[in-house]
């Protein structure tokens, strides 16, 4: 598996990764309505674009595919943490996540995490700082609020 930053070229392929994972790795989590409101498959690609280049943006391929994808932000919020249904296990969260902290430098990461990826982060040291329900396309998600002290 190779980690190298995001170029703008890989937005079309993130926007069905991040499709793909949400309706299919998040299905145990929340409903169909609710996985419909989070990734309703018409992800605005420039704005997108333009979040993951003003973030450190890292892409995760295996065999020329891209198998997932993370981006953080100066200040050390963790945006998005996606890894390909077929690939999941295998340690490519844990990369990108370790090669996405150790990018910034800052006091504490945070991220927004999912039902689905609260344990993971749970298990890089994050805690829960609160639960919350956020709004899409008028459909409250739940997720969590956590944080790490950094280095």
């Amino acid at each position: 598996m190779e980690i190298r930053p995001y170029r703008p070229s890989d937005c079309p392929a993130l926007a069905a990764l991040f499709y793909d994972t949400v309706h299919s790795v998040n299905a145990g989590d929340y409903t169909k309505e609710e996985l419909d409101a989070w990734a309703d498959g018409h992800v605005d690609l420039d704005a997108w674009n333009r979040s993951l280049s003003a973030h450190r943006a890292f892409v995760a391929q295996e065999g020329g595919l891209i198998v997932g994808f993370g981006d953080i932000d100066e200040s050390g919020y963790l945006d998005r943490l996606y890894v390909h249904k077929d690939y999941q296990g295998k340690g490519i969260a844990t990369a990108l996540c370790d090669k996405l902290e150790r990018s910034v430098t800052c006091a504490r990461y945070t991220t927004a995490a999912s039902i689905t990826a609260k344990g993971f982060f749970e298990k890089r040291g994050y805690r829960v700082i609160k639960a919350q329900q956020v709004e899409r396309h008028g459909v409250l998600l739940t997720n969590f609020v956590m944080e790490k002290n950094a280095g």
